[in-house]
C-alpha cells in the first residue's frame, strides 16, 4: 500500500519532487521517468540502473495512490514506468490508461512467483498490464510488553484483540491505532465476521459497521502516517497496519535502543493481501526503456535488495535466497501456504457498492 514503510509513503507529502541519477555523458534522449512512493527503492536502485545503461533517470514522489490515479488518467503525465497498487492498476486497466506489457522482452519475468501472479491476475486478466513488484499483508502490530501487562493471555494473533470489547478496552489506555484504509478494513471486518469480504449486501454491511464501531471507542487515532512512529515510540501498544510499516516501527525501535519491541502477526482468521506493481502508462515516452527498467527491478538481486530496505515481500521467488534471513524467514512477511490460503485480495468495486463501503467507513470515523 506501501516500501521503507507504508506509513511515509503516504504521509510525506512530496509530490513532484525529482531526483536525478545518471551519467553525465548520456544522450539527452536516454532518459526514463518513473513514479513510486518515496523511498520505495533501495538507496542505488535507480542509480545503478542509470549507471548500467547510461540514462538520465529521474523519480517523481507521489503521496498518495490517489494522486498517482488522478495523473495517469488526466494522461500526459511525462512518466515511462509506474508503480500503482493491483487495485489501482485495475482502474486504470479499465479507463484505457495503461499499455499492455510485452512479458516475453522481459528475461527475468520468470523468476516471479506463479501463484503470486494468480491472484494479481484478479486484477489484472492475463497479466497482460500488471507486473508485480511488492506485497503485504494488513495484519496486528503490538507491544509486546505493555500487552502482556493488561493480559498475559491476550490472543495476539486474532483480530479478537480489536472486535471484542472487552479485550480492546483492556488497551485503550496505552493505545490503539488503526490504518486509514476502508478498502481495507471493511473486507477485513465482513471476513471476520464469517461473511464475503467484498459483499454488497446492505444487512452485511451494516454488520460489518455495527462490529467496527464497537471498536471506536478505544481508538486512539486512524492516522496512517503517524502509526510506525506512534508503534516505534511506545506511544501505541497495538494497531491494525501494514505489515511492511510494523517492520520499519520494529526496526526504528531497536536503532533507538529505547528498549520497546515491535511483533507483527497476520490474523489467523485472515485478511487481505495487497499488491504494489510496476505498470506503463500508456502515453510513456519511452516504453522501451520502461521494460529494461521493469526487467533490471526483476533481477534477484535488485529486488531482493529493496525488500531488504523496505521491509517488504517481493513477489520474485528467485529472489528469496537473496533477501536478508530475518526477513524472508519471518512467517509473518512470508507466510507459508496454509496462511496464505487465507488471505484475500484487495478488489475494485464498482462505484455504487464504493460509496456504499465508504458510508461505513465515514460512520465508522465519526463514531455513530
Amino acid at each position: 500500500m506501501s516500501g521503507s514503510c507504508r506509513s511515509l509513503m503516504h504521509s510525506v507529502a512530496i509530490a513532484s519532487i525529482a531526483l536525478l541519477y545518471g551519467q553525465a555523458g548520456a544522450r539527452a534522449d536516454d532518459k526514463l521517468f518513473i513514479y513510486n512512493f518515496s523511498d520505495y527503492f533501495a538507496e542505488d536502485t535507480v542509480s545503478n540502473f542509470a549507471k548500467r545503461n547510461g540514462v538520465d533517470a529521474r523519480v517523481d514522489f507521489f503521496d498518495s495512490l490517489e494522486v498517482l490515479e488522478t495523473r495517469l488518467l488526466a494522461g500526459g503525465s511525462g512518466f515511462d514506468v509506474a508503480f500503482p497498487s493491483a487495485t489501482v492498476g485495475e482502474r486504470l486497466i479499465q479507463s484505457g490508461a495503461l499499455k499492455p506489457i510485452d512479458t516475453s522482452s522481459l528475461k527475468n519475468y520468470s523468476n516471479l512467483d506463479k501463484d503470486l501472479l494468480k491472484l494479481v491476475a484478479e486484477h489484472d486478466p492475463g497479466n497482460q498490464y500488471l507486473v508485480p513488484y511488492m506485497w503485504l499483508t494488513t495484519g496486528i502490530a503490538y507491544n509486546p510488553k505493555l500487552i502482556e501487562e493488561r493480559g498475559g493471555d491476550a490472543p495476539t494473533s486474532s483480530l479478537d484483540m480489536f472486535f471484542k470489547p472487552e479485550l480492546a478496552k483492556k488497551f485503550q489506555d496505552c493505545g490503539i491505532g488503526i490504518v486509514d484504509a476502508p478498502n481495507e478494513v471493511v473486507p477485513i471486518a465482513l471476513n471476520y465476521l464469517g461473511l464475503d469480504p467484498y459483499s454488497t449486501k446492505q444487512e452485511d454491511l451494516d454488520k460489518a459497521k455495527d462490529l467496527l464501531l464497537t471498536l471506536r471507542p478505544y481508538i486512539r487515532h486512524m492516522q496512517s502516517g503517524q502509526l510506525v512512529a506512534d508503534m516505534a515510540s511506545g506511544q501505541l501498544c497495538l494497531a491494525m497496519m501494514w505489515s511492511g510499516d510494523a517492520g520499519i516501527a520494529a526496526a526504528r525501535a531497536e536503532e533507538a535502543n529505547n528498549g520497546i519491541a515491535v511483533n507483527y502477526s497476520i490474523p489467523k482468521e485472515g485478511t487481505i493481501i495487497s499488491f504494489d506493481t510496476m505498470a506503463v502508462p500508456g502515453d510513456a515516452p519511452d516504453p522501451e526503456q520502461a521494460l529494461a527498467f521493469i526487467d533490471y527491478v526483476l533481477e534477484p538481486k535488485t529486488v531482493a535488495d529493496i525488500s531488504n530496505h523496505v521491509f517488504y515481500a517481493n513477489a520474485n521467488a528467485a529472489a528469496t535466497p537473496l533477501v536478508d534471513e530475518a526477513i524472508r524467514t519471518n512467517p509473518n512477511v512470508y507466510p507459508p501456504a496454509e496462511v496464505r490460503a487465507k488471505l484475500f485480495v484487495d478488489k475494485s468495486l464498482p462505484p455504487r457498492q464504493a460509496r456504499e463501503r465508504t458510508r461505513v467507513w465515514t460512520a465508522f470515523r465519526a463514531g455513530n
